[in-house]
C-alpha cells in the first residue's frame, strides 16, 4: 500500500450509504463473528467489500493496518473504523457496539448457567471435554500467528525470549511487550531488514472488484487540536464516568472497583490480541486477585471461542464470577451482572476512543516506519506470549495439581506427573488431530470435544 496515493481527508458529515441499511448489514456480521479475529475481519471483508462493494480493498487494508497498531481488539477497531468512514460518528458508534453486543449477552447468559449449574454431573463433564479442547486452539493460535510475524532470525529470537522471560521468570507482560517495542525500534536503526514489517494480506484478490463508494468519497474529517481535544475530554468522561459511580457507592477495596480499576488499565496493553493478554489477565486474576480458579479460567475461554465477538469477551466471564463470589453488600446475582457490565465497558469503550481521535491521523501514523517496526517486534514476541498460555493451560488441564517452584530468579510452575489425567490428555489429543490433520472449526472441534466430556462423564470416567 503507498500513503503517498491517499487522498487528504476532506470533510464529508453526510452518510455515504443509507444508515438504516448500515444498522442492518452491521447486525447481520454481528451473528456472523465466530473464528476469533481472522473469521471476523474475513466476515467484514466478504461483506463491505466483496458483496456490497461500500469500501474498496485498499481503503479496508488501510483502515486495518492502523487497527493493527493498536491496544485492544483489532477486529472490533475495524468496524468501528470503517462505520465511521460509512456513516461518521453514529456509524463508528453503531458498527462497533453490534460487532461487541451479541457475544456480550450469550456469555452473560453461559456465565449465569456456569454459576448455577455448574456442580451438576452434565455441565461438569461438558466443561471437562471443553477445556482440554481449548489446548489443541491455543497451540493453533501459535502457529498461525508464528507464521505471519517470525519472517527472520531477530523476530524468532524476540518470540523465544518472551516465552522464556514470561514462562521461567514471571516478567510481567506489560514490561515484555515494552521491551520488544523498544528492541524493534532498535532493529530498525541497525538491521531494518530483520524488522521489515509486512502488510496484512485481504482474503481476497486485491483487485477483485471497483467498489461502488469511491476512497474519496468516505466520512473524514481534517485532524485538529479542537477537535483531538473534544474527543479526548468526552472519550476520558465516558469510559471512567462507570468506575468512578461505582467507586463512589461501593469504596475502593471492593471487587467492583478492582475489576473496573484493573481492565481498564488491561484495556491499553492488549497488543497482540486476546491470547496474548490472556496470559497477562490469567496471571493475575487467578495469582493475585484470587477471582477464578485456572480452571475456571480455562473454562471461560472455551465458553468465549463459542460465542460471536471478540475473544478477549472471556474477561467478562471472570468478572461476572469474580462479583458473584465477593458481591460486598450486594445481592450475589446483582453484582455479578453489574461486574460483568462494567468490565465489558471498560475493555470496549477505549478501542472507539482510539479509533475516533486517530483515525484523522491514520496516514502520518502509517508513515512512520520506526514505529510499524516496533509493533513489528511487539507482533513477535506476542507469538511468545501466546506460548506461555498453551503452557499455562496445559499445566492446569491436564493435571490435576502443580507446585509453584522457585531456583534463584526462576519461577515455574510445575506439574504433578503422577497426577496426570488421562482422559483430559486424551481429548486434548482428538482437539489436535481435529484442528491441525482434519482442519476443523473452532466451534466444530469444541462441539465434538464436549460430547466426549460429556459421555465420558456420565459414564463415571471423569
Amino acid at each position: 500500500m503507498d500513503d503517498a496515493t491517499t487522498p487528504t481527508p476532506v470533510a464529508t458529515p453526510r452518510d455515504v450509504i443509507p444508515f438504516r441499511t448500515a444498522v442492518c448489514a452491521w447486525f447481520a456480521i454481528s451473528w456472523q463473528t465466530f473464528g476469533g479475529p481472522a473469521g471476523q475481519i474475513a466476515v467484514m471483508q466478504r461483506t463491505l467489500v466483496d458483496e456490497t462493494g461500500w469500501i474498496g480493498q485498499r481503503r479496508f487494508l488501510h483502515a486495518l493496518n492502523y487497527c493493527m497498531l493498536l491496544p485492544g481488539p483489532e477486529a472490533q477497531q475495524l468496524a468501528v473504523y470503517t462505520g465511521w468512514l460509512l456513516n461518521g460518528t453514529r456509524g463508528g458508534i453503531v458498527a462497533g457496539g453490534l460487532f461487541v453486543l451479541p457475544g456480550m449477552l450469550a456469555l452473560l447468559a453461559l456465565a449465569a448457567i456456569y454459576v448455577a449449574f455448574g456442580d451438576t454431573t452434565v455441565v461438569s463433564a461438558v466443561f471437562a471435554g471443553l477445556a482440554p479442547a481449548v489446548l489443541a486452539i491455543v497451540a493453533q493460535a501459535v502457529v498461525r500467528v508464528g507464521r505471519r510475524a517470525l519472517t527472520s532470525p531477530a523476530l524468532v529470537a524476540l518470540a523465544v525470549g518472551s516465552f522464556v522471560a514470561l514462562a521461567l521468570f514471571a516478567v510481567p507482560f506489560p514490561l515484555v511487550v515494552l521491551a520488544a517495542g523498544l528492541t524493534g525500534w532498535l532493529l530498525h536503526r541497525v538491521a531494518p531488514h530483520q524488522v521489515d514489517p509486512s502488510t496484512p494480506r485481504a482474503e481476497a484478490d486485491p483487485e477483485s472488484r471497483t467498489p461502488l463508494i469511491p476512497d474519496d468519497a468516505l466520512h473524514a474529517e481534517r485532524p485538529s487540536g479542537r477537535r483531538t481535544a473534544r474527543v479526548l475530554g468526552i472519550g476520558l468522561a465516558v469510559w471512567a464516568l462507570p468506575v468512578l459511580a461505582v467507586l463512589a457507592l461501593t469504596g475502593r477495596d471492593s471487587t467492583l472497583t478492582h475489576l473496573g480499576t484493573f481492565f481498564s488499565g488491561t484495556a491499553v496493553v492488549t497488543f497482540g490480541g486476546a491470547y496474548a493478554v490472556l496470559a497477562y489477565v490469567a496471571q493475575r486474576a487467578v495469582e493475585t486477585y484470587g477471582w477464578v480458579t485456572p480452571g475456571e479460567m480455562t473454562r471461560g475461554l472455551a465458553l468465549a471461542e463459542t460465542t460471536p465477538g471478540p475473544l478477549i469477551m472471556v474477561v467478562q466471564f471472570v468478572a461476572f464470577l469474580a462479583a458473584y463470589q465477593a458481591p460486598g453488600g450486594l445481592d450475589p446475582w446483582a453484582a455479578a451482572v453489574v461486574g460483568a457490565l462494567l468490565v465489558t465497558w471498560v475493555t470496549f469503550v477505549p478501542s472507539f476512543l482510539f479509533i475516533f481521535l486517530g483515525a484523522p491521523y491514520v496516514e502520518r501514523l502509517r508513515s512512520n516506519r520506526s514505529l510499524s517496526a516496533a509493533l513489528t517486534a511487539v507482533t513477535a514476541a506476542v507469538v511468545g506470549v501466546i506460548a506461555n498460555l498453551a503452557l499455562y493451560f496445559t499445566t492446569h488441564t491436564l493435571f490435576a495439581e502443580s507446585t509453584p517452584t522457585t531456583w534463584g530468579p526462576l519461577r515455574l510452575d510445575v506439574p504433578d506427573v503422577g497426577t496426570l489425567q488421562p482422559w483430559s490428555l486424551a481429548i486434548a489429543v482428538v482437539g489436535g488431530v481435529l484442528v491441525f490433520a482434519l482442519r476443523w472449526s473452532v466451534l466444530r472441534t469444541l462441539a465434538v470435544c464436549a460430547a466426549l466430556g460429556l459421555a465420558l462423564g456420565l459414564a463415571g470416567l471423569l
